[in-house]
């Protein structure tokens, strides 16, 4: 009888093969990376970067002789774009506020009730308004305009109102969608502060400095107001990466990044003009392009870095096979 329960128990474990042991000395699947976590610092240098940039942007542009006739200049030349392009952008200058504030309440508001991403709505907010007070504040804080030989405004105007509102509310929206939603949001929300700076700039109501110190400012209190929210919001803020969702495509950022480098050579083929016809002082509207291109190159520089920090500090899900 116990040879016959041997045989058996050989037979079923024939038909049924044990499982492989388990490895015991393999290294647990290691957990995913809260969202924000070990980009602290890149954060914190974007930040101190823009506040260099903006303190090198003030003295360059208003403080130097170079500066002011650059940026005089491009506003002068900015008179032969006041046509009908100067009537369409004047309205659209007119309606920038209220679209600028209807945009970002209603998207805020509707993540926020949907989502119920409280904490992220009250920093994007915070962030929105603080960057438009700073903007104000700046305008009288910074000394006018001394006078170098350039006949101008010696008003201070830096920076640019209209162009903050726009950007700060682009940039609201931008930290309060999902991962997969940014890089889509990241390229409308700059093309919208892009066109409102330049249309600023049309219409003669800031030279192309204070569009950048807008930008800046706007980078100044959104860098570290998206680091917080990545932090208190790391139950939402993850995400595949690019091309899980068609508004998570690496094509926005190619966009932005495309029309960067055709700003860029615009700007080049300007300034080449200017230096061609430095003794004639005949440049009737290459200053103008070379102010919109700085413009679109700051505009969308911000938009490419931002979402690509963005993308990098935002949690991964688990791959499939763990």
């Amino acid at each position: 009888m116990a040879v016959l329960k041997a045989m058996m128990f050989r037979e079923q474990g024939s038909r049924h093969p044990q499982h492989p042991p388990k490895d015991l000395t393999a290294a647990p699947d290691p957990a995913p990376r809260p969202a924000g976590a070990g980009t602290g610092p890149l954060f914190l240098l974007a930040t101190a970067a823009c506040i260099l940039a903006l303190a090198a942007t003030y003295y360059f542009f208003v403080r130097t002789t170079t500066g002011q006739y650059i940026d005089e200049s491009a506003l002068v030349e900015a008179v032969d774009f006041h046509g009908p392009t100067g009537k369409a952008t004047t309205k659209f200058l007119d309606w920038l506020p209220a679209i600028s504030l209807a945009i970002a309440t209603v998207v805020v508001l509707f993540v926020t009730i949907m989502r119920r991403r409280w904490a992220a709505a009250g920093i994007a907010v915070v962030a929105c308004v603080a960057a438009n007070l700073a903007s104000q504040i700046m305008k009288d804080w910074f000394p006018d305009r001394p006078f170098r030989g350039v006949q101008t405004l010696d008003l201070n105007s830096l920076p640019s109102g209209h162009t903050t509102l726009a950007a700060s509310a682009a940039a609201a929206v931008f930290l309060v969608v999902s991962p997969r939603w940014r890089p889509l949001a990241g390229f409308l929300g700059g093309t919208f502060a892009v066109a409102a700076g330049v249309s600023t700039l049309i219409n003669q109501w800031h030279r192309p400095a204070d569009v950048l110190a807008a930008f800046l400012v706007v980078g100044m209190f959104t860098l570290p107001a998206g680091w917080l929210t990545l932090r208190t919001g790391n139950r939402w803020n993850v995400w595949d990466g690019y091309g899980e969702h068609w508004a998570a495509s690496r094509w926005w950022v190619a966009l932005s990044g495309l029309a960067g480098v055709v700003a860029a050579i615009t700007g080049i083929v300007s300034l080449l003009q200017i230096s061609a016809d430095y003794d004639t002082q005949d440049t009737p509207t290459s200053y103008f392009w070379a102010g919109v291109s700085l413009i679109v190159i700051t505009g969308y520089l911000f938009t490419v870095a931002g979402t690509l920090l963005f993308g990098l500090a935002a949690r991964r899900r688990r791959s499939p096979g763990r």
